[in-house]
């Protein structure tokens, strides 16, 4: 068995980019892929696997790759059970069951002994027998939600991230049937076998993925006013402090959530802060 750590991506479509994106700002250098189907990570025992989209798990599975990134919607599908190490924030969309706006069906109890499009067949077919509701699903690979303009179905069921394609395409959504996004997985036996070489990986992903909405955030204040600033910031445990030459003045330095910023800093200014200073964060580590 080789020593270096085998990961297998997607060699296209939705959840590349990010992917490689992801895997560039956890500190992993390699080069770009272009047409190569592996490419061998240069500060890392860890090898890239560039397959099929909806090859990654089964790479996974049958241990060609210790551990791969793909959607939870795929390995729903591909029923698949693999231990998820982590989820990865990325990739995020809904599958979602939709009509025409002109359809009278208002629930889908509504849809009973309908046809259904979606390149999701079994996961529909498994949440319908669920639901008890009996419907014809209509298994496409791709321009789902044009299958009721042709004629092909009563209504889909489709991934949608904004639901502007819906829109665009005249449909109405229903109900959501399964929540999706970019997963870390492993084989059982990898977990075992690959311990400590998937624990770092996870923590560098991990370290990337958190800092993405994270801030750090500097400012210089009066010391008799860190009670009321501290209030205000709320860090991962609690604010650095760093006294000034200037007597009675302070430096602060916290991490705070990337969505808070445009609140928080008229407040502390308000409150006496000055001199703020907001850094992006390329990792972190709680």
């Amino acid at each position: 068995m080789t020593d270096r750590l085998r990961l297998a991506v997607p060699n296209k479509g939705r959840l590349l980019s990010p992917s490689i994106g992801l895997l560039r700002d956890a500190g992993y250098s390699f080069e770009d892929r272009e047409r190569a189907l592996v490419a061998q990570v240069r500060n890392a025992p860890v090898d890239i696997l560039f397959v099929r989209t909806g090859d990654v798990g089964e790479f996974v599975a049958d241990g060609v790759a210790d551990v791969g990134i793909t959607g939870s919607d795929l390995l729903a599908e591909a029923d698949l059970a693999l231990p998820e190490v982590r989820r990865l924030g990325y990739g995020r969309c809904r599958l979602t069951v939709a009509v025409p706006e002109e359809s009278h069906d208002r629930s889908v109890g509504d849809l009973a002994g309908r046809r259904i499009a979606t390149a999701h067949p079994r996961v529909v077919r498994r949440w319908f027998a669920a639901e008890g509701i009996p419907v014809e699903v209509v298994a496409l690979s791709g321009a789902v939600e044009v299958a009721p303009k042709l004629g092909l179905a009563d209504a889909i069921a489709d991934l949608v991230s904004s639901g502007s394609t819906l829109i665009v395409n005249g449909l109405r959504p229903l109900v959501e049937i399964l929540d999706a996004e970019a997963t870390l997985v492993a084989s059982a036996a990898s977990l075992l076998n690959r311990a400590e070489a998937i624990a770092s990986l996870d923590l560098m992903l991990g370290a990337a993925v958190a800092a993405r909405g994270r801030r750090y955030l500097m400012m210089n204040a009066p010391e008799d006013l860190l009670p009321v600033i501290e209030s205000l910031i709320p860090g991962l445990e609690s604010p650095s402090v760093i006294r000034l030459s200037h007597a009675g003045m302070i430096a602060i330095h916290v991490v705070v959530d990337a969505d808070s910023i445009a609140d928080l800093l008229p407040r502390l200014r308000a409150a006496g802060a000055s001199g703020m200073l907001v850094l992006p964060i390329e990792q972190l580590v709680a």
